[in-house]
């Protein structure tokens, strides 16, 4: 049965005359060693759907959108550690390479690693972000090193919904340009989604464009991707994601950033995978960057399934708690990397974090003598599970790299919790932003910088430092080497060798 949509995009095709070729707007692909899917939009709606060539194939685009203007291209059956030539009308030919097979013999994998990237440039009322040009010149350097793959490691977007202690935090004129969304309308097929599109046409397809056509990228989501900061008071909890957060977190991964491809050791059927809606078998909270024998990231979205149970509370699910600690004790891969979304050693007093501190207005400073509302103490149960999980596979580095905080930073956790850690400490890294501009750092935002957490024992290499920049991991079979990058300079090394 051909849905409205199709239908719809079939008879403009049939009515349509020869037209001038239509401009991209935004590329965004990922691959796995034997398949690709890319994102893709364009500047107006098209009368037929594109065709991507990889190779010597031809992939027909599906709709990603009610328009025409947003386009997926999903292309199975690749060989493994192969260069391919696309095509796409409306764009340059470019190249893209597929990922060495799991059981492959590789000796290097290098793997660019950011967060906070998103953001209106034009609003100047509450969290100022950096322009879009001064971003871009951030990531061409980056894209100079020659990385082999990109995570973006959550809040690609900033366009928080309800503020729990402040109307929103947006120009008047900014407001009224992009609209509001209405709470008891869907996201597609309405005005919803031309406001979706505005929101995320002004933070992540003009600011990405087509310059990371050539390099697989990995999107995580985090808060502010589900419209909503972590908060919580009287008034109301903003997580776990109500039912229109949950449905414009998916619309935004639907049009501009790949789902994650499958992977033969992440279950198919985790929390947010396997929909009818996403290219098959694909997960949207949950992924897999598989490297040949090195290299095995983890990718957990600590936001979509978060829960208020008290002692018995996670941030992530059961079963994946269960994947994660199954693939943290494989032996297939030299290294296997958590990458959370939400940070462990460090805390600001944030509602939404691992840990009970909380900011003192008096003192100014963090404590666990003040309860925190609405916090969870089930989150650190899971948290203590997870860090003992990574420090207990002695035949590996335990590194976490995470997302959130606006800083860069390195420290090794001794203790969390009544756990020991110290035989194989956990090397956790905070990537570093992107986009953060004046009012949008922890100091300035909370007034306080972040520091480790009271339940947690951090060796802290390199405090938080509050500025914009990124991470390169280097993975080699005997160590990953993190290079951490303070705009265009590498200010800080950390070589993690294997126990």
């Amino acid at each position: 049965m051909i849905d409205r949509r199709e239908f719809l995009l079939a008879s403009a095709a049939t009515a349509a005359s020869a037209a001038p070729s239509p401009r991209v707007a935004h590329i965004l692909p990922t691959v796995s060693h034997d398949r690709a899917l890319v994102k893709a939009s364009y500047a107006a709606p098209l009368s037929r759907p594109p065709i991507l060539k990889i190779g010597k194939r031809a992939v027909t685009g599906t709709t990603a959108d009610s328009r025409g203007r947003f386009w997926r291209f999903d292309a199975a059956g690749l060989s493994p550690a192969t260069e391919y030539k696309l095509e796409l009308d409306g764009t340059e030919p470019w190249t893209l390479r597929t990922f060495p097979e799991p059981g492959a013999k590789i000796d290097k994998f290098r793997l660019l690693v950011y967060t906070c990237a998103g953001g209106d440039e034009r609003n100047t009322a509450g969290p100022v972000f950096l322009p879009l040009a001064e971003r871009g010149r951030m990531f061409d350097f980056a894209m100079t090193l020659k990385p082999d793959a990109v995570i973006a490691n959550g809040d690609h977007i900033y366009w928080d919904l309800r503020q729990t202690g402040a109307p929103p935090n947006f120009n008047r004129e900014v407001l009224d340009a992009v609209g509001t969304f209405a709470r008891n309308l869907p996201v597609f097929g309405t005005a919803n989604e031309d406001v979706l599109k505005r929101v995320g046409d002004a933070q992540i397809a003009q600011l990405y464009g087509t310059r990371f056509k050539g390099v697989p990228v990995f999107f995580l989501q985090d808060d502010h991707d589900y419209f909503e900061n972590d908060d919580a008071n009287e008034r109301m909890v903003t997580y776990p994601p109500d039912h229109l957060m949950t449905q414009l977190g998916r619309g935004g991964r639907r049009l501009y950033f790949p789902e994650f491809l499958p992977d033969p050791n992440r279950p198919p059927g985790l929390p947010g995978a396997s929909a009818v809606d996403t290219p098959p078998g694909t997960g949207e909270s949950f992924g897999t960057l598989r490297y040949g024998n090195l290299a095995e990231v983890l990718l957990y979205d600590c936001r979509r399934y978060l829960t208020l149970a008290g002692p018995n509370a996670v941030v992530v699910p059961h079963e994946v708690e269960d994947w994660l600690t199954a693939r943290l004790a494989s032996k297939d891969a030299a290294h296997a990397v958590q990458l959370p979304s939400m940070p462990p050693a460090w805390s600001a007093g944030k509602w939404g974090d691992w840990y009970p501190d909380i900011l003192d207005r008096k003192t100014n400073k963090l404590t666990t003598a003040i309860p925190k509302p609405y916090w969870q103490p089930g989150w650190a149960a899971q948290h203590d599970r997870l860090m003992q999980a990574a420090s207990a596979a002695r035949h590996r580095a335990a590194v976490v790299v995470s997302g959130d905080l606006h800083a860069l930073a390195h420290g090794r956790i001794m203790r969390t919790g009544n756990v020991d850690l110290s035989a194989n400490p956990v090397e956790t890294i905070l990537a570093g932003p992107i986009s953060t501009g004046k009012n949008g750092w922890p100091s300035a935002a909370r007034g306080v910088r972040p520091i480790p957490g009271s339940r947690v024992v951090v060796e802290e290499k390199l405090p938080c430092l509050e500025t914009n920049g990124f991470t390169i991991l280097d993975f080699a079979p005997d160590r990953v080497t993190a290079r951490l990058y303070r705009g265009a300079e590498n200010f800080y090394t950390a070589e993690i060798p294997r126990p």
